[in-house]
């Protein structure tokens, strides 16, 4: 009566220990086969797992199917580890498809002054892998529910309808559907980048990620902006790093006209040389506009990214602010008030009338006396008002 049990014991302890002899093996074999590269270890570290489990799950099949005493719950138990394989080599499925990717990133950095090829082929690997993940997960659930006969008898009638199907269910996920397409559109067009500066909505940030619904924007606050595909497709963003991470800014000053340029640009060499963010393309002083009783002057510097030149522009302006109030007072800006003609006739008038004629001090300019309309007149250069007896 137990002997049944017993060799299905056996049975089971024998397939454990040839499961663990194979992945004792594999793992050996991976690390001897290329010891001079550090990839076997990250996809044992990666595989690892999943493989030992897979394994495992293998080999109790193999013991059920062969000596499991009882025949009514055999057809069970192998269905239930049939499941349990696929869900299983799922996984392992999931692992191998993170451990290649991980391998293609790894070779582009992002921290290099010129990483525009990085940026794009870490764009393309992370979204292709999301897509390899869903359709393996996809094609995982398929499988099992296949795995049931009642599945398989119902799948017969949607095979049938499936054009009604397919129309409604794109009905049904449109917005999805298109964001997911934008999304596929954005990354293999290269019209964004992961690491790619952008102002959007007014908003200055990094894409710190592109999935296939949406877009996170790390704003340059700490905050994130999220904003669906879509949006990408269908309105004008700024991509600051569309050709390069090398960019162009400017620093704008209004002095006064007797700033001296020539001193500026000097000054503006001393600054660059000092320093570490500019990186040696372009710089250059002009002025751009004269209005308003004031001079612009535009400064133009070159950094190696976004974030560097920002720095670059904080610390132009703080060092020319600093020199204009210091070496060069007579370029701050000032304000010029110049009196009339008219003001200054009134004055001289005022000066050469004899005391007894001369308006008392508290008297206002429209009080309504004969003196003030007389000076009123002088002043604003109106008609002489003339009064009747009556009013005066």
């Amino acid at each position: 009566m137990w002997e049944p049990w017993i060799e299905f014991a056996i049975a089971i302890l024998i397939c454990l220990a040839g499961a663990l002899i194979v992945t004792i093996a594999v793992t050996l074999i991976t690390k001897l086969a290329v010891r001079k590269v550090e990839w076997p270890k990250e996809l044992v570290h990666r595989c690892r797992r999943p493989f030992r489990v897979f394994v495992l799950v293998i080999a109790l099949w193999v013991a059920v199917g062969a000596t499991f005493p009882d025949e009514d719950w055999k057809p069970g138990l192998s269905h239930l580890f049939l499941i349990v394989t696929i869900a299983v080599g799922t996984w392992l499925a999931i692992s191998l498809i993170m451990f290649g990717t991980d391998q293609m990133l790894g070779r582009y950095r992002l921290d290099v002054p010129d990483n525009r090829v990085a940026r794009r082929i870490r764009t393309q690997t992370l979204i292709l892998r999301r897509l390899a993940i869903a359709i393996v997960v996809v094609i995982a659930i398929g499988s099992i529910l296949l795995t049931f006969p009642q599945v398989q008898a119902i799948g017969a009638s949607v095979l049938a309808s499936a054009g009604i199907a397919s129309i409604v269910a794109g009905l049904a996920a449109q917005s999805t559907l298109a964001n997911m397409f934008a999304g596929i559109q954005l990354v293999f067009s290269e019209a964004l980048r992961v690491d790619d500066v952008v102002v959007v909505e007014g908003e200055w940030g990094r894409v710190g990620e592109i999935t296939l619904s949406y877009v996170v924007v790390n704003l340059w606050d700490e905050r994130r902006l999220i904003v669906p595909c879509t949006y990408f497709t269908q309105q004008a963003f700024t991509n600051w790093t569309r050709r390069g991470s090398e960019i162009l800014g400017t620093v704008e000053l209004d002095l006064d006209w007797r700033v001296p340029v020539e001193g500026i640009r000097e000054r503006l060499d001393e600054v660059l040389a000092d320093t570490d963010l500019w990186d040696g393309r372009s710089k250059s002083v002009q002025v751009t506009d004269a209005t308003g009783g004031h001079v612009q002057v535009r400064i133009v510097v070159s950094a190696a990214n976004a974030s560097l030149l920002w720095d670059l522009r904080c610390l132009v302006r703080e060092e020319l602010v600093a020199w204009a109030r210091t070496s060069a007072p007579a370029s701050l800006p000032v304000q010029r008030v110049e009196l009339s003609q008219f003001a200054t006739v009134a004055d001289a008038e005022k000066a050469d009338a004899p005391e007894s004629t001369a308006p008392h001090p508290r008297e206002g300019l429209f009080s309504g006396s004969e003196d003030a309309d007389r000076r009123a007149a002088e002043f604003t250069a109106a008609i002489p008002i003339v009064r009747s007896d009556e009013d005066r």
